[in-house]
């Protein structure tokens, strides 16, 4: 199918943006082919710039929970910015969706927030080796906490998908303090904490990992690491950017009664616009600048047009206890219907599922942590992705990343995307 706005687009863009896009996941690289240009979206769907519409399995990478252009959140966003949209000084709204954001996650008493997923895990980090006076961490091949150097250790999605998880520019000096474990391998765990006694920080990981596709964890996973943390003194820090106000209003903490030290968010948090935030109990919270010596800054953190959005978000969460049943039982209806038709077919593959986070593998064996993701059938995959972008479904453009379902999905999208994966796996 041909998309000429979208590779007009892309060609102008390639001169003057490195690969033509913001981010390299965007490019298409680990599919082939020219990405789609994207003009407008409303509820399940987007529109390119060659007015084809998609429904759309990315939500922006999980922040559009309840759908795009969800209207509280932009007539939120609107009111806001006639008001001014950056100050770089306090405002009444931070406070506002920092009280209504600590009474819904279990655990914490404060709450940082910032601009983005990467900053709120760079400096939950930070006060972590600040906290406990440790310099190193662990954290686990294939979970992702954006592009900070200390996490670019075989990190997931973007990074694997170009084949280069140690990307240059990381030094050695910075690489020699992450210690590299397995997902789901709590034994390993033991190992290398056993190997570096009394100079660990913290541990940090994605509660469910979205960044190898959606993988959730093995039964008595998150309990042992809790246990080793308390054991040995180290900070467990959950990174929650996606998972956090989308599994549940208290994320992963809540869904698994698990405590974690110290929460990252983002995502969702912001409503759609760039925010992050990190989380934790007072004690460790007032190591922060200015009330401790641990320094973090930023002159748009918690500017105001991006906490109305959150603010918003968070108040229809808070309000909506049936978002997350509605949502779960239609990614549960989803997954049925992708196994039934690939089934038939006589595909090969695996599927994953959480809550509102779902991704299909092309491989025979349980998909558990980065080593047996990195075991699907990428050639499968490409041909999967093409075919549904062609139907007019758009999921993520790698196999190494979750789907995120939207609320504003119905159960006749649901229909059509499996009637779509239906007509590929007769391809594959």
């Amino acid at each position: 199918m041909e998309y000429k706005r979208s590779s007009a687009l892309f060609a102008e863009a390639q001169k003057v943006i490195p690969g033509g896009v913001n981010s390299p996941v965007r490019a298409f690289k680990a599919v082939g082919g020219t990405p789609i240009f994207v003009k407008e979206a409303k509820g399940a769907y987007i529109i390119d710039e060659d007015d084809k519409q998609y429904i759309e399995y990315i939500n922006s990478w999980g922040p559009m929970i309840l759908g795009h252009t969800h209207k509280p959140v932009i007539d939120a966003v609107v009111d806001k910015a006639k008001k001014g949209t950056s100050f770089g000084m306090p405002t009444a709204i931070e406070t506002q969706i920092a009280e209504l954001a600590v009474s819904m996650v279990p655990n914490i008493d404060m709450i940082r927030f910032v601009n983005s997923g990467t900053e709120a895990c760079m400096s939950a980090v930070r006060l972590a080796r600040g906290y406990t006076g440790k310099d190193k961490m662990i954290k686990f091949a294939g979970c992702y906490h954006g592009h900070s150097d200390a996490f670019l250790i075989q990190a997931g999605s973007g990074a694997v998908t170009f084949g280069s998880p140690n990307s240059p520019g990381v030094t050695q000096g910075t690489a020699k303090d992450t210690l590299l474990a397995r997902y789901n391998d709590l034994e390993n765990v033991k190992e290398i904490i056993q190997q570096n006694e009394g100079e660990i920080a913290c541990i940090i990981l994605e509660p469910v990992a979205g960044n190898m596709g959606c993988i959730p964890p093995v039964a008595g996973f998150l309990e042992g690491l809790r246990a080793l943390c308390d054991e040995h003194g180290i900070l467990l820090v959950f990174d929650e950017v996606m998972t956090g106000f989308r599994l549940a209003k208290g994320g992963v903490q809540e869904l698994f009664g698990v405590k974690a030290d110290i929460v990252c968010f983002g995502k969702v948090i912001g409503g759609g616009l760039p925010v992050g935030a990190f989380a934790s109990r007072k004690e460790i919270m007032s190591h922060l600048a200015p009330l401790g010596p641990v320094y973090q800054a930023g002159t748009l953190s918690g500017n105001p047009l991006a906490m109305a959005a959150g603010l918003a978000m968070l108040e229809e969460l808070n309000q909506k206890d049936e978002v997350f049943t509605s949502l779960q039982k239609k990614t549960a209806y989803l997954h049925e219907g992708i196994e039934k038709v690939l089934t038939a077919a006589g595909v090969t593959h695996q599927i994953n599922r959480i809550g509102s986070m779902i991704s299909v593998h092309f491989c025979e064996a349980p998909v558990t942590d980065f080593a047996s993701s990195a075991k699907g059938n990428n050639d499968s995959f490409k041909k999967f992705f093409h075919g549904l972008l062609d139907r007019g479904i758009y999921i993520a453009p790698s196999a190494f990343e979750t789907w995120f379902l939207s609320d504003a999905l119905s159960y006749e999208d649901l229909d059509k995307t499996i009637q779509a994966i239906e007509e590929v796996a007769k391809e594959l």
